[in-house]
């Protein structure tokens, strides 16, 4: 009996981590981090931001082989404007389970304030009258099939307008 029940301790906890993870086959995504929440403004990307998200697949069909179409798609959340869209790196299949987990970080440059008085043409850039704005960005990705995973948040940036 002591030398069945390490054998079976063993044979148990190796049936455990082979166990696929049960992933949902569209893409989740969950915000993780930035690395600092106060940029200056800039229409040529001078100044940027790191932005971490998290990432489940349960199909694991995450980027294009071709390394042309892209999945990772930003707006801009004070007038959802696009950001040029990110590209994934090719994930093959892993084996008998294909779900895969994992983090995500992008570069996202600077932007413009924007300073929209009411009934008026809003101001972008130098012409903006005030010392601060606030941005926050919408982020979600799309996998090889199709699917589109939920949309996140980032926290909220301060912009150094002059």
């Amino acid at each position: 009996m002591k030398k069945v029940l390490p054998v079976f301790f063993l044979f148990s906890l190796l049936v455990a981590c082979l166990q696929p993870p049960d992933y949902p086959i569209e893409p989740v995504i969950a915000f993780e981090r930035m690395s600092k929440t106060q940029m200056l403004q800039t229409p040529l990307g001078n100044d940027s931001i790191l932005v971490t998200f998290s990432f489940t697949d349960g199909d694991g069909d995450l980027g294009f082989e071709n390394n042309q179409t892209p999945d990772i798609f930003i707006s801009d959340g004070r007038d959802s404007f696009a950001k040029p869209p990110y590209r994934i790196p090719y994930v093959g299949e892993q084996g008998v389970g294909n779900g895969i987990s994992g983090e995500i970080s992008i570069v996202i440059p600077s932007t413009c304030c924007i300073y929209n008085p009411p009934g008026q043409i809003p101001l972008t850039c130098s012409e903006v009258p005030v010392a601060w704005d606030t941005v926050f960005y919408r982020i979600y990705i799309q996998d090889r099939a199709g699917h589109k995973s939920n949309e996140i948040e980032t926290a909220l940036i301060t912009l150094k307008c002059k």
